[in-house]
């Protein structure tokens, strides 16, 4: 027994005085459907409703001297360290983004009581995270990473410790979310190379997927923030030690707009509530294949801190993936008769879900937004038949995103 593995189950064996194992469920559904048994360790089931805790949980009961712990977050690791600040009697000061939502500040002061603070600084997260190390520099507190951290990793082993107690030995293959790397270093480092790995992140977030063509970890140019529990700009230093041997054919990258496809199936199919990191194990299923059949594969459901008034924003961007939904600038006949003669072109399981006028760009023609919706993504084919048929200008603009997020 390595000395790693002996401190990640002597972690999980502390946990157990502050929150039962999460449960490692085998899903009918997706085991029919992929043609292996899919299991799900559930760590949107925690008591934060996210794996974080666990390795808050042990970074915080190494220091048990510490004055202060201090941490920059607007999600899901804030909520875990305010949880474990509760538990331990300590004080901890968690800096935010002042655009941090309501619904976040709530949920992080609801699980840490009187025993946190909160400081709401600066518009962006490297701000944010400036002032919170500042402040812990001045006063000498313990900076709480959310991954880059030796106990942090330990702590988040603790996941595979369970899935082995629980599965009665390692599984075949594992489908991890990848964020800052330290639940999947964490559970690399357990299990070892017993076990073949799929590395999952957003498209708009591979930082583990640029490191490894870089062969170090490097700066995104950019991060798209809608799956925000796995959308870091650059993997940390310690996670990436242990991952740079991962190989980029265990690394995927997922479409944001795929993830909400799962993230609906899951919820309409199963009644289960995953964020959009949450659903990333999950939904890489689809580009296994014949890799994954008969075999024992485990998904990490990493999370479920999902705020429903982002749920028509997810139907959204899975129709349009699924192009069932598209959005056209059409150049409309400004005479008698044309509404009626472009209505006469849709299918009868077409829909018009948007139609604003946005301008006359000539005397005889007017520019106009239209929204379609349909059941079937071929019937598009037939619309944008007759639609050229009849001489009508249009631009599909579904997949522009520039221009998709002014107008759309």
């Amino acid at each position: 027994m390595t000395d790693f593995i002996k401190k990640a189950r002597d972690a999980t064996s502390a946990m157990r005085d502050v929150f039962p194992p999460t449960p490692l469920l085998l899903n009918a559904h997706l085991s029919e459907t992929y043609g292996c048994e899919v299991w799900l360790k559930r760590e949107d089931l925690s008591p934060v409703r996210s794996y974080k805790l666990r390795g808050a949980f042990n970074a915080m009961r190494k220091q048990p001297d510490a004055p202060v712990f201090v941490c920059a977050s607007a999600g899901n690791h804030a909520q875990g360290v305010a949880f474990m600040c509760r538990h331990f009697g300590k004080r901890g000061v968690i800096f935010m983004p002042v655009t941090t939502p309501q619904q976040k500040i709530q949920k992080t002061r609801m699980f840490g009581g009187n025993n946190i603070e909160i400081q709401l600084t600066g518009d962006y997260f490297d701000d944010t995270l400036r002032a919170a190390q500042t402040y812990c520099t001045e006063t000498n507190g313990h900076f709480l990473s959310p991954f880059d951290d030796e106990d942090v990793i330990e702590g988040q082993a603790s996941v595979a410790v369970e899935i082995e107690e629980q599965l009665g030995g390692k599984p075949d293959h594992l489908m991890l979310p990848v964020g800052g790397g330290g639940l999947s270093s964490g559970v690399l480092s357990y299990f070892g190379t017993d076990v073949q790995y799929t590395f999952v992140e957003p498209a708009g977030g591979a930082c583990l997927h640029a490191a490894l063509q870089m062969g170090q970890p490097v700066k995104l140019d950019s991060v798209n923030t809608f799956a925000d529990g796995a959308a870091v700009g650059q993997i940390g230093e310690r996670t990436f030690a242990r991952l740079k041997g991962v190989g980029l054919a265990n690394s995927l990258t997922i479409p944001e707009d795929r993830l909400c496809v799962t993230m609906l199936e899951m919820l309409n199919v199963e009644g289960i509530v995953l964020e959009p990191a949450g659903a990333l194990a999950v939904d890489a299923l689809r580009d296994l294949g014949h890799a994954i059949r008969g075999r024992r594969v485990v998904c990490v459901t990493s999370g479920g801190n999902f705020d429903f008034e982002r749920l028509p924003e997810v139907k959204e961007r899975a129709q349009r993936y699924q192009g069932l939904k598209k959005y056209f600038i059409l150049r409309m006949p400004q005479r008698p008769g044309a509404l009626k003669e472009f209505l006469n072109f849709l299918g009868p399981e077409d829909d018009i879900a948007r139609f604003e006028y946005l301008k006359k760009s000539a005397r005889n023609f007017g520019s106009v937004l239209i929204g379609i919706e349909t059941r079937d993504a071929s019937s598009f084919g037939a619309f944008l038949a007759k639609l050229d048929a009849a001489g009508f200008t249009y631009t599909d603009i579904t997949n522009d995103e520039t221009l998709a997020q002014f107008v759309i």
